[in-house]
């Protein structure tokens, strides 16, 4: 960006955010594929209460999943502190995307949460299991 025209993370984070609410899935994978630092946004884009926010999100790594597989990792670090999230619906949807990474770590932190106190949760955890584990 030209010099004084800077956008902040917080706010650039904010746009991800209501790119992916609107859809525009294909916008924000350009994003990612030229500054790979954003997968270690993921995190907080995740906590967004939007629905629509984190279903682009899954939708995002499954593309990208598709691109740039190696890429994604990047993401984990950032994934891990929702892992112990009180809202179980964070938790459960940093499962979905560590599922979507697959790589050993990720699976590893999946496999953490078995024990989880919330059922569904528990539920996500097996599915990823059967699914290949």
């Amino acid at each position: 960006m030209k010099k004084g025209h800077d956008v902040s993370d917080g706010e650039l984070k904010k746009v991800i955010a209501d790119f992916l609410e609107m859809g525009h899935i294909d916008n924000i994978v350009a994003m990612f594929r030229q500054e790979p630092k954003y997968y270690t946004w993921s995190g907080d884009i995740l906590r967004d209460e939007r629905f629509n926010v984190r279903l682009g999100l899954t939708v995002l790594f499954e593309e990208l999943k598709e691109i740039q597989p190696e890429q994604l990792e990047k993401a984990v670090p950032s994934l891990l502190p929702l892992l112990e999230n009180e809202s179980s619906l964070l938790r459960g949807e940093a499962v979905s995307l560590l599922a979507i990474i697959d790589t050993p770590e990720a699976k590893e932190h999946i496999k953490s949460k078995r024990h989880d106190p919330s059922p569904q949760v528990r539920e996500m955890v097996e599915l990823v299991m059967e699914e290949g584990l």
